[in-house]
């Protein structure tokens, strides 16, 4: 170590790890966090430089036309720190930037460089694991800044801007304002839609078999029965869920399978009652498992979301602090590498837990299946050389924080044990009706002799039917020829099922095997997503919006490239090629954006890239088909689409449109009536949902437009409507919300009429100021220049007199606390925390909170609909935010005095003085980078 005499400053991302690193570096250390990324992009035209915001690039905040040189600006909310740090800086002998070991921590390490221009050396270090041996080694052997690790960050970074603002520009003309679009967040947006179509398209096929329950005389140490499941008749299979077409529901064609329905099943049952069943065939081979590889980020993810109900965020935030804290190695990785040292500790503690024979002759050494994986890294481990159990770090962790850490030394010691083995069994049997018809039957088991590491760790599975690694089914022991006894036939029906949505799990791994994203960027696609209103979750489901439908129609039709999975892809592989020094970001950025004439037909490039793409073509994108999406024909030969309007979506039926020129900017909500029927989509409604069933009960529920008749006294049409918060009424241009007494399939024009008086103008006081009724968010009440009281029901709103009115209003107001009111659901013991979830109704709605923390219910949600995972998932984001930060008041400004004495007026000139020399280094900060990668064309140095 060094010694003490010597001032090194070292700078890391977070408060956590500084704190961390400082206990183990000691005197002539200090240690000060950056605070993540201390200077980026500007986020918009108000945070662009004076003097580049006439440019043609400005809104992009790089210069396209000089090698796509970014300009850089200190963010507003760290220009106070970065002054902290170059405070710190002026009595340092040396700079250790121990930011994080990936492409995004050597961009922060290089843009702490480029910001706080340090004179003294400046050393990297970079560790897998915050424990004091590993911050011993990191300093002692430090590094150079990875240019093409920046390159590549910085490319990425660059992409993202030019692909994020011009086709969400794109969005916000043609489908909505305030979309967004993303190079990988649009993909996987993708992904989740082309989901839901194939849901939407599914028609559900019946099948039947036959279950029969046989016995033996003899059943040794087995059991004395099993059931069997009828696989053939005459020798030609029977029909399973995977015979039939899923968007059809027909059987595949050359299938050649036997399809039984309800009343074959049952007749062939009969027919076998009674009759000898005999063992035709029995197969025993060895069964053997080989344990897991341990966590990369993308498994992590998976597994937490499976087995403790984490959403990835959640995940990555828990992994998170125990990484900072010294429990894991760094959580951001795709190798499924172990160190010798942790090979060694791994070895050591199963043998010490699980005994000898739990361990292999030799340490398991994995092969990634990740596409470039930094086969370098390590896997997602327990940190140190020496594993600490679950059990002896209970008291240290939080609960999430527990449970993820034993998850992850549950899966890196059981990577390290014996196999699993046993035996599996095959059986076929055979029963001969009267009528000679051959049904055979079959089953399986399974018995483990040794369970190896399953011991230890079982992994979980996307598919809740899918059978455990460690089931046993056994069976009793059987030979060919052998007589069974039939103690029970029984049809049983069966329903295909569509395939099931994503999860946030199976998404992480779905965009994994197509090499798109990387694992520093799983958890915020899955944030972005739900963020940006394209994707909600119901449970662990993602289910897409209409604005994701109307979105990637777009996308698809006029942008195919930009959202194709190979394209996505290979920007994947070029962007590893840049880090790894292969190839330049320039010629990479102008073929994208600009074009090249030697790119691959049909690429971005070879269309002139995508400045012309989103340009050129932007009058061809009709914005009236784009927002339509088309359900089916009813049997009235009338088109269901529903349409993304500006209030929602929206179900109408009746005429294809108006005629408008293709793409005219129109307004999707600007209709004439005579286009057909509307009603709104309620929340909370997926799209393969809307069935012809559901949509017929939409209409003729109360949710359609329906004439009442008409205003007696204006002659114009009452018509009950549905909009975004509920049925209403309208004549004219009066609208009035149903009472909750009312129901839409009933109202009647004499209820509109007296809805559509609201509010109601009782009278007026002695003073002749007005008194009214009327219907709130809290019930109904009356006012009275802002003056308002409570009434005891609805009906008052159309009887309470002008006396009863005067008399409310002259009594106090009720003020103080209501009652404690009994909860409006209890739901049971939250997963992670294992507290009790209860559902109150607040002054703002209704939250779920655990005694607690509170979180409010989101918009679609309902207290009887909310499941515990969500209220589980709400409640765990809501304490990671922490509490909101307290209001204080604002102190009042002192008096101006005459006169300032001139020591006065000296300091504040240097005050002054102090904060123009700190705008000055913020302003010259945000000097544009003069280009982008060291092997770009023009070899400059970015500042």
């Amino acid at each position: 170590m060094p010694t003490a005499s010597r001032n090194r400053l070292v700078i890391v991302e977070s408060p956590a790890k500084a704190k961390t690193i400082s206990g183990y570096l000691g005197p002539g250390y200090v240690v000060e966090a950056s605070l993540g990324h201390i200077r980026d992009l500007p986020a918009g035209s108000k945070q662009m430089p004076e003097k580049y915001k006439k440019e043609p690039w400005a809104y992009l905040g790089v210069d396209v036309d000089n090698g796509f040189a970014p300009v850089y600006i200190v963010n507003p909310d760290r220009a106070k720190h970065v002054s902290k740090l170059k405070e710190l800086l002026k009595s340092a002998d040396e700079v250790f930037l121990a930011t994080d070991e990936d492409r995004e921590g050597e961009a922060i390490a290089w843009h702490l460089v480029e910001t706080l221009k340090p004179k003294v050396p400046v050393k990297r270090m970079v560790f897998h694991e915050i424990t004091k041996p590993a911050i011993q080694a990191a300093v002692a052997n430090p590094r150079e800044i990875d240019r093409d690790l920046v390159d590549a960050q910085e490319t990425r970074r660059i992409l993202d801007r030019l692909y994020g603002y011009d086709v969400s520009a794109v969005l916000w003309k043609k489908v909505q304002r305030g979309l967004s679009a993303g190079r990988v967040q649009s993909v996987a947006t993708r992904i989740v839609v082309e989901r839901e179509k194939q849901r939407m398209a599914f028609r559900a096929a019946d099948y039947w078999d036959i279950t029969a329950t046989l016995a033996v005389d003899k059943p040794g140490d087995g059991p004395r029965t099993f059931t069997a499941t009828l696989i053939a008749l005459d020798g030609d299979r029977i029909a399973s869920g995977k015979d039939f077409e899923p968007t059809t529901g027909r059987l595949k064609p050359g299938a050649g399978v036997v399809q039984l329905d309800g009343d074959g099943a049952r007749g062939l049952a009969a027919r076998l009652d009674g009759r000898p069943f005999t063992v035709t065939r029995v197969e025993e081979k060895p069964y053997r498992r080989k344990p897991y590889p341990p966590f990369i980020t993308s498994t992590l993810q998976q597994e937490a979301a499976r087995k403790l109900r984490f959403s990835s965020a959640a995940t990555m935030r828990t992994a998170q602090k125990l990484y900072e804290n010294g429990y894991i190695t760094y959580m951001r990785t795709d190798s499924v590498n172990l160190s010798e040292s942790a090979l060694a500790a791994a070895r050591t503690q199963i043998a010490e837990l699980y005994g000898s024979g739990a361990v292999p002759p030799q340490p398991r050494r994995y092969s990634g299946k990740v596409k470039n994986a930094q086969e370098a890294h390590e896997a997602i481990r327990p940190a140190g050389d020496n594993f600490r159990t679950p059990g002896s770090v209970r008291n240290e962790l939080s609960t999430e924080e527990y449970k993820l850490y034993e998850l992850i030394w549950q899966r890196t010691i059981a990577s390290q044990m014996s196999d699993a083995v046993g035996m599996s069994v095959s059986v076929r049997i055979r029963a001969t009706t009267a009528a000679n018809e051959d049904a055979d039957f079959g089953a399986s088991g399974r018995t483990i002799t040794d369970p190896g590491f399953l011991r230890a760790y079982v992994e979980s599975s996307d598919d809740d039917s899918a059978e455990a690694d460690d089931a046993e089914r056994k069976l009793p022991v059987l030979v060919k020829d052998q007589k069974l006894t039939e103690e029970g036939l029984e049809a049983v029906g069966h329903t295909t099922q569509p395939p099931a949505r994503y999860t946030e799990a199976s998404l992480v791994k779905a965009l994994e095997e197509l090499g798109i994203g990387r694992p520093s960027t799983y958890a915020s696609i899955m944030q972005t997503i739900q963020d940006r209103g394209y994707v909600t979750k119901r449970g662990q489901a993602l289910i897409p919006t209409f604005v994701a439908f109307a979105v990637i129609g777009l996308l698809e039709q006029h942008y195919p490239r930009l959202v194709d999975y190979g394209f996505t892809a290979a920007m994947e592989d070029q962007l590893d090629q840049i880090a790894g020094g292969d190839a330049t970001a320039l010629e990479f950025l102008t073929s994208f954006y600009f074009g090249s004439p030697s790119a691959a037909e049909g690429s971005v490039a070879q269309a002139g890239g995508l400045k012309k793409l989103v340009t050129e073509h932007l009058g061809e994108i009709d914005a009236r088909s784009i927002n339509s999406i088309k359900l089916f024909t009813d049997e009235q030969g009338r088109n269901v689409v529903v349409r993304v309007g500006k209030y929602g979506p929206y179900l109408q039926r009746g005429a294809n449109g108006n005629g408008h020129a293709p793409g005219t900017d129109i307004d999707p909500d600007a209709e004439t009536a005579s286009e057909g029927d509307r009603v709104s989509v309620p929340d909370g409604i997926a799209p393969d949902e809307l069935t012809p069933e559901k949509v017929e009960e939409l209409f003729l529920g109360g949710g359609g437009e329906r004439r009442l008749g008409d205003h007696p006294e204006t002659g114009e049409p009452v018509v009950l409507k549905s909009g975004r918060y509920g049925p209403y009424v309208s004549s004219g241009e009066i609208n009035s919300s149903l009472l909750k007494t009312h129901t839409p399939d009933t109202l009647t024009l004499a209820e509109a009429l007296r809805l559509l008086s609201l509010p109601r103008l009782v009278g007026k006081d002695a003073d002749g100021t007005e008194i009214f009724a009327k219907n709130g968010r809290y019930g109904p009440y009356i006012e009275r220049a802002g003056d308002s009281r409570s009434l005891e029901n609805e009906e008052q709103l159309f009887t309470v007199t002008l006396d009863q009115a005067l008399t409310l209003l002259a009594a106090p107001k009720q003020r103080g606390r209501r009652a404690a009111q009994p909860p409006l659901r209890e739901m049971g013991v939250d997963p992670l925390t294992d507290k009790p979830l209860v559902i109150k109704d607040g002054r703002f709605g209704p939250y779920v909170t655990d005694g607690e923390s509170n979180a409010s219910l989101r918009r679609g949600q309902t207290p009887e609909s909310l499941t515990i995972e969500q209220a589980s998932e709400m409640l765990s984001e809501k304490r990671a935010k922490g509490p909101a930060p307290k209001k204080t008041a604002a102190k009042k400004a002192p008096a101006k005095k005459a006169a300032a004495t001139t020591s006065k007026t000296v300091a504040a000139k240097k005050t002054t003085a102090k904060k123009a020399t700190a705008a000055k280094a913020v302003k010259k900060a945000a000097e544009p980078a003069k280009s982008v990668p060291k092997k770009a064309a023009a070899k400059k140095t970015a500042s």
